[in-house]
């Protein structure tokens, strides 16, 4: 039997800005009140292997990521140092590593209907300055894929979201085991998917 889609869920990744910058409140805030439901958080401090782990658990994240890289530069009019979407992903690679190893993170399972694609649309895009406002990464940063490649650093985007059901999936078991994960019931779920909304009224 297939799940309700209330069950769907996600991963979040409050990386070492937005931990340095004291926004894990603001940040959680914004899922929270969009009805979405915390089903794990802890605090760690990654080391780079788990952090190349995480980055590769797809086997076409290099070249997605080398790809996404060359169309925004593109679309910009910047002159990158290559087109080849392995070597720019090799670099991604290094300084993501350094990025999020630097300090600590907050990890978050988050649960409810279409997770994946509501915390990636209240996240925002990948870089800052083209992403919208009303955005976590539109209303709280100010940084660009041109500074932070002039820098030779990891674009400072504050949130890590997954980016597919199955990519969450992948994802939450490689931070999370099993029994860290709740299962508890809200009474405002009786609001969001209650067909009725029976038991209102006395």
């Amino acid at each position: 039997m297939k799940d309700h889609p209330s069950k769907e869920q996600t991963l979040v990744i409050i990386k070492p800005d937005g931990v340095q910058r004291t926004l894990i409140g603001e940040i959680i805030k914004r899922y929270e009140r969009v009805g979405l439901k915390l089903v794990a958080l802890k605090m760690t401090v990654p080391t780079k292997e788990m952090v190349e782990k995480h980055y590769t658990l797809d086997p076409e994240w290099r070249r997605i990521t080398g790809e996404k890289r060359i169309k925004a530069a593109k679309e910009k009019g910047e002159v990158l140092d290559t087109e080849d979407p392995y070597e720019i992903t090799e670099k991604v690679l290094r300084v993501l590593k350094e990025y999020m190893a630097s300090g600590p993170v907050v990890l978050m399972v988050w649960q409810g209907a279409h997770a994946v694609s509501i915390v990636r649309k209240i996240t925002g895009g990948t870089e800052p300055m083209s992403t919208d406002v009303g955005t976590i990464r539109g209303d709280l940063v100010l940084d660009s894929y041109s500074m932070s490649d002039d820098d030779g650093r990891a674009v400072r985007n504050l949130v890590h979201a997954s980016g597919s059901v199955e990519e969450a999936q992948n994802e939450i078991e490689h931070w999370f085991s099993t029994n860290e994960i709740q299962n508890y019931r809200l009474v405002g779920e009786e609001i969001l998917y209650d067909v009725n909304l029976d038991g209102i009224l006395e």
